[in-house]
């Protein structure tokens, strides 16, 4: 079986535990705000732009519209200062990309964070993974949810984006990379992703593989992990 001309990583969450960082980052900004952060703010703050986040904390606390800028400088600035404390990697991640690294499949970071962000993460928690590049927020016109990061990532690598696999975690970078064309790993972490077409689904990266990783190219329905045998 054929692998995949490249693997397409997001970061937050799925190569690093930063999903509950960048929450607790939102939670503390919104009260600052006067607002607390619940459930029915989730889907759109895990897995969000800076930019969205702070556009949904301007409409959920009635704020004016040019408060925007300062609450996405205020969100960037504190996720930055716990992302660079240090934050721990996924399980199965540093394994995952030792593998792909001595099987010469290349790879890359594909994220929503902002380049400041990525870049920390980059030289701290992910400072032994040879990513052929790093994408940021800052680095395409549009962001997750919509299909520009991954279309521009299997561009710099010169492949169709039908030939890269993509591994995330969120509802959003799900459909950025499904809309780009390339075939889906999801390793859901704080919210469900919906099954479709193109996606395959593992519970965590301990259980991928390089054969998991190609097998996502022929995979035309998706497959859903059951319980786990006892």
């Amino acid at each position: 079986m054929s692998a995949p001309a490249a693997v397409l990583f997001d970061m937050d969450g799925t190569l690093v535990d930063t999903e509950v960082l960048w929450w607790e980052t939102a939670d503390e900004v919104a009260a600052g705000l006067g607002h607390r952060l619940t459930g029915a703010d989730a889907p759109e703050v895990v897995g969000r732009a800076v930019a969205d986040t702070a556009a949904h904390l301007i409409a959920v606390t009635g704020r004016a519209a040019d408060a925007l800028d300062g609450v996405a400088a205020e969100l960037t600035a504190s996720f930055f200062r716990k992302v660079d404390a240090g934050a721990p990697l996924r399980p199965g991640a540093a394994a995952l990309l030792t593998a792909l690294e001595r099987s010469r499949v290349p790879f890359a970071l594909v994220s929503a964070s902002p380049r400041s962000v990525v870049d920390a993460v980059v030289a701290g928690s992910l400072a032994a993974a040879p990513f052929a590049f790093t994408l940021s927020a800052d680095d395409t016109v549009r962001t997750k949810p919509h299909p520009d990061p991954y279309r521009a990532a299997a561009t710099r690598f010169g492949v169709p984006a039908s030939a890269c696999v993509a591994v995330e975690d969120s509802p959003d970078g799900t459909a950025s990379a499904h809309a780009a064309g390339c075939a889906v790993l999801v390793v859901p972490s704080l919210l469900p992703v919906e099954p479709a077409r193109g996606r395959t689904f593992a519970r965590s990266l301990e259980e991928v593989d390089l054969g998991v990783l190609s097998d996502c190219l022929r995979r035309p329905d998706p497959e859903i992990p059951g319980p786990k045998p006892a």
